[in-house]
């Protein structure tokens, strides 16, 4: 198959090795020529996988339109904040456009696949997610994934395409429930990093993750999700990873906060990207939509985007109510 990756990022680039390596036809599309170039003629990503040798198959292009042309499958794996302006180069593709990335548009309320099948107006339209550090793929260190859609079939397709025996992807149609648990456990894995940067212990990792699933369970449901989509890959596995891992961006950005650090400055100063600090923002909105109860939310939306002190978030998290547990 002729596949376009659309985002040079670390995930792109760890995807277009899987999919190079399954035998595929690959372009990797990146907006800096600079970048494309220096892909190009190193065979490394600098700076997100330095160590990695991309294959000898691997195409290269920084022209969206010459990426994209005659491809039957269209990889997403730019920022959240750039979904909508890509997708909005694709409108007249027909193959199928799987997103790899995790966010909720602030304004419309709307996952990454709920843009792209709004912009584009199509029905094959998939996510891509799970516990699956880009690093650790590209290396082919052993991993399992969900391929979802709303039409039953495209997951079967997103299967064949990606799966190989160091990268299982298991098909679903829960799509709203697989693009929420991927896109909420960022929030949640930057309150993970400030208990690490402030001395926390796997006793307050552990009840911070168990509460939380039931935050995005909470959500998730009042969004339409099956509830028992949270307690697989795409929830409860890409939770664990992405509040444990050292490779996790949003973990490391939390813990750097708990250390003492500036998120401003973090932001500013920053090579990758931090999902989790803008989707805190939609993430709450979200929740007051709908009313409901999300209190670790609540506080890491309040620390990173209302100036919230974080010794008073921590004190207002850990003292409220006694209640039974969900």
């Amino acid at each position: 198959m002729r596949i376009s990756v659309l985002g040079a990022g670390a995930w792109g680039t760890a995807l277009a090795k899987v999919l190079c390596e399954n035998g595929h036809e690959v372009t990797l599309w990146g907006h800096r020529p600079d970048h494309i170039e220096s892909l190009q003629s190193t065979d490394r990503n600098q700076p997100y996988l330095p160590d990695i040798v991309l294959p000898d198959t691997l195409d290269f292009d920084a022209n969206l339109q010459t990426a994209i042309d005659g491809r039957e499958m269209l990889v997403f794996a730019v920022p959240s904040k750039a979904i909508r302006e890509v997708a909005e180069q694709c409108i007249d593709h027909s193959g199928i456009l799987v997103s790899v990335t995790k966010g909720i548009e602030h304004d419309s309320g709307l996952t990454m696949c709920g843009i792209i099948s709004e912009v584009t107006k199509s029905n094959r339209v998939a996510a891509l997610s799970g516990p699956s550090l880009a690093l650790e793929v590209a290396k082919g260190i052993p991993t399992a994934i969900v391929g979802a859609s709303l039409d039953e079939s495209v997951p079967r397709e997103v299967q064949k395409v990606f799966h190989r025996p160091t990268f299982r992807v298991y098909p679903s149609t829960d799509l709203i429930g697989v693009e929420l648990g991927g896109a909420l456990k960022n929030v949640i894995a930057i309150a993970a990093g400030v208990g690490d940067g402030l001395g926390f212990g796997d006793n307050s990792k552990a009840a911070l993750i168990t509460r939380a699933i039931v935050e995005i369970r909470r959500l998730g449901v009042a969004c339409g999700a099956h509830p028992e989509t949270f307690a697989g890959l795409s929830g409860l596995g890409d939770l664990t990873v992405t509040c444990f891992s050292k490779l996790s961006r949003n973990r490391g950005f939390g813990e750097k906060i708990g250390s003492g650090a500036d998120a401003a400055d973090l932001l500013a100063n920053g090579q990758h990207v931090v999902e989790g600090h803008p989707t805190a923002r939609s993430a709450f909105r979200l929740a007051r939509k709908h009313e409901l109860e999300t209190p670790i939310v609540d506080e890491v939306f309040a620390m990173l985007h209302e100036g919230k002190p974080l010794k008073q978030a921590i004190q207002d998290l850990i003292g409220r109510e006694a209640k039974e547990e969900e």
